[in-house]
């Protein structure tokens, strides 16, 4: 019988693409979703190939929150899944400072209330757990580069969060002999990433600049420094994790970091776009200093609108945290060592995935205003 699997957050960015992968492996996979009264399952719409016919497919949505506690126990005592990957959470960590009770309670005791439900129905021989850890645990850094044994120090409600996750998840695996796992993730982008996180920010104002959409991009800390890595190398980490023989718990990394200004001009130039930054602090802005009209028209991009010294790129203080995050940099030289993990995509093979992605997305936007159409999203 296939395997079957659990995934919460599955209409995020890693459920969707977890999803794919694990259903090419022939599994069983089962999603919760929040109940919403929007579609927000743009991401995984895709793989369902028999709506009705339900012998023709192996994907499942069930209704359910990570506050619920009930909801959980019930859902996973109904399917029995062979896995469960917990990649549910509040996971920006700028609204975390603003919504601190229920990232603690989505994020932290989430996490628990899945444990503690694997254990209560029994399944601790027969269920694998990976917890969707997060680099933000390191926060203000302690050393660099950052391992499975580095201290942490977290630097925000999110992170404090995921830091009681994380010890919990090891607590119930020495406790109770559970196959729970963390896997402590970089950050990861992709062409689905939400659209308030600051990469997908940074692709979709650059595609929208170039169509001639938006006159100017504003950010937060061009400063700050971030190990970026593609969704769909992370995902197969994942699934290796809950495979090995024994729970051990995985930095997920590329082992190269990335100033923020950098990510703005690899997406600029994708374009065609060069871009020079003057200024410090606050008044720091970014410039055009060239523009490669044969390669904005090999995109079928017209850049005729944009001159040279034209500024594109602003700070607003609004986007700074209240406790920053200078620098993230993982090494994951145990899970290549152990795992025989490698990456597929490099940070350039990443922006331009998200930029191709973005500008088409963007033309096809600027088609329908064109044309009386209002565009609405629900991307979290």
């Amino acid at each position: 019988m296939a395997k079957k699997a659990l995934i919460t957050g599955v209409t995020g960015q890693d459920g969707a693409y977890l999803s794919e992968f694990l259903l090419n492996k022939g599994y069983e996979v089962h999603g919760i979703k929040r109940r919403s009264s929007l579609f927000n399952t743009d991401r995984v719409d895709h793989l369902f190939d028999g709506h009705h016919d339900k012998s023709r497919h192996n994907f499942h949505l069930h209704f359910g929150d990570m506050t619920d506690s009930m909801n959980l126990t019930r859902l996973i005592s109904d399917i029995r899944p062979d896995e469960i990957y917990n990649l549910a959470a509040q996971s920006h960590v700028h609204v975390s400072f603003e919504t601190p009770e229920y990232t603690a309670n989505a994020d932290a005791l989430g996490t628990l209330r899945i444990l503690e439900a694997v254990k209560f129905l029994g399944l601790e021989s027969k269920t694998r757990i990976y917890q969707a850890s997060t680099s933000e645990l390191y926060g203000k850094v302690q050393e660099i580069p950052q391992n499975e044994k580095t201290p942490f120090y977290p630097r925000s409600p999110y992170a404090v969060a995921k830091m009681y996750a994380y010890w919990i998840t090891v607590n119930y695996r020495e406790a109770y002999n559970i196959f729970a796992c963390n896997g402590i993730l970089f950050n990861h982008e992709s062409p689905i990433r939400g659209e308030t996180f600051v990469t997908r920010k940074i692709t979709r104002a650059v595609s929208k600049i170039a169509l001639n959409l938006q006159d100017c991009v504003y950010l937060g800390n061009l400063n700050a420094k971030r190990d970026w890595g593609h969704a769909k190398d992370y995902v197969k980490m994942m699934w290796l994790i809950l495979q090995y023989k024994e729970p051990k718990d995985w930095v997920i990394a590329t082992g190269q970091t990335t100033m923020v200004r950098d990510f703005v001009k690899l997406a600029f130039l994708y374009c065609g776009i060069e871009l020079e930054f003057k200024g410090q602090g606050v008044d720091e802005i970014g410039v055009i200093s060239s523009i490669d009209y044969q390669k904005a028209l090999n995109l079928n991009i017209d850049l005729s609108h944009l001159k040279i010294g034209q500024v594109v790129v602003k700070i607003d203080p609004r986007y700074f945290r209240p406790t920053e995050v200078d620098l993230l940099l993982g090494d994951p030289s145990k899970a290549q060592n152990e795992l025989g993990w490698k990456r597929e995509f490099s940070l350039p093979d990443l922006v331009d995935d998200m930029m191709q992605s973005d500008l088409k997305l963007m033309k096809r936007d600027q088609f329908l205003q064109n044309n009386g159409y209002k565009i609405m999203r629900y991307y979290e």
